[in-house]
């Protein structure tokens, strides 16, 4: 329809989706600010602006698509910086960001001690704006948020997220942009830590992705890389397994990597630009109440930031420079088939 005569139908734009603001108020997430998004075709997800824009729920179709950890929406006031207490904090969900000027594992680099996957996750948006409106025969769905990582003789990246859904459509696109304002170079890390979950994980799964190489990340992970496209049930002692892919693309950088299940009949697709972010990490992790797979585009393999200025593949960010990535995510609905 065109657009006067679909307001013709109704009475409210949100008959047929859009955004929803609101205060969570119970546990770990109480005063996290909440944004639900309802394309009107099939696909839900929540923003979580207190969260850095990151993207917790997420379904298609009343089929949930993520993985949740225990800890779940939690407010950022409880991160743990050191070591490994990132996890302790870690939503997971579609989209936790990790970065931005550091990530991967703990280190010492020079006279900094880096936790785990870097601040960025647990820092609250400012200048939070819902930008719906109508672009011709389109409604468009668009969140826009400003975060900041910085501190006073340190390094100072602002990124600025939008998050887009045409309503009728079942996609979300994210464009971040990236600048240092401070007066030093910065390094520049960014990992997005895209976590699906059962349902549409499962053993009836398949990874569809054609990289180049593909780089175990530890002697464990090297015995499975025959079947890093496979999935199994839930499995009591499973260790992860994680791979750096570097991807292939066109010559316009586009690719892609799709989890479809047959026998749910749908495929999630998630696309992005190897001139942004050359690399896929891949997390395989088919433990029982830990069933998860990370897709996960990346400018950099995953290393810590010393492990990347040894090596002398540290992105640095001069000041006033910019970076942007966009990333895509698309369901689509496939055949099914029930003997598979």
């Amino acid at each position: 329809m065109k657009r006067n005569e679909l307001l013709n139908h109704i009475g409210n734009q949100a008959q047929l989706g859009g955004s929803r603001h609101y205060v969570l108020a119970d546990g770990w997430s109480r005063n996290l600010r909440g944004i639900d998004v309802n394309s009107g075709s099939g696909l839900q997800y929540t923003i979580l602006p207190d969260r850095g824009m990151d993207i917790s729920l997420a379904s298609y179709k009343g089929i949930n698509l993520v993985y949740l950890t225990c800890s779940g929406e939690t407010h950022p006031a409880f991160f743990e910086p050191e070591n490994f207490g990132w996890l302790r904090t870690f939503t997971a969900g579609l989209l936790t960001t990790c970065g931005l000027t550091y990530l991967g594992a703990p280190v010492t680099d020079g006279n900094e001690q880096l936790g785990l996957h870097g601040r960025y996750s647990t820092i609250p948006a400012k200048q939070v704006a819902d930008l719906s409106g109508w672009i011709g025969d389109e409604y468009h769905i668009k969140i826009r948020g400003t975060v900041e990582e910085a501190s006073m003789f340190g390094h100072k990246l602002r990124l600025v997220r939008q998050i887009e859904t045409i309503q009728g459509q079942n996609s979300l696109r994210i464009t971040d942009t990236v600048t240092n304002f401070g007066c030093s170079p910065s390094p520049y890390t960014i990992l997005y830590h895209m976590n699906l979950g059962y349902p549409l994980l499962n053993e009836n799964a398949e990874l569809l992705i054609e990289p180049l190489h593909s780089d175990p990340k530890t002697d464990h992970a090297r015995s499975g890389l025959g079947e890093f496209r496979k999935f199994l049930p839930p499995t009591a002692g499973f260790q992860e397994q994680v791979y750096t892919h570097t991807m292939q693309a066109g010559a316009d950088g586009e690719t892609s990597a799709t989890l479809q299940n047959k026998k749910l009949g749908m495929a999630l697709t998630i696309k992005f630009n190897i001139k942004q972010l050359p690399y896929l990490v891949q997390w395989k992790m088919m433990g029982q109440c830990e069933y998860v797979l990370g897709l996960e585009p990346s400018n950099v393999p995953l290393k810590n930031r010393k492990e990347l200025r040894d090596e002398n593949i540290l992105p640095v960010l001069n000041p006033g420079e910019t970076a942007i990535n966009t990333i895509e995510v698309v369901l689509t609905d496939i055949q099914k088939c029930y003997d598979y």
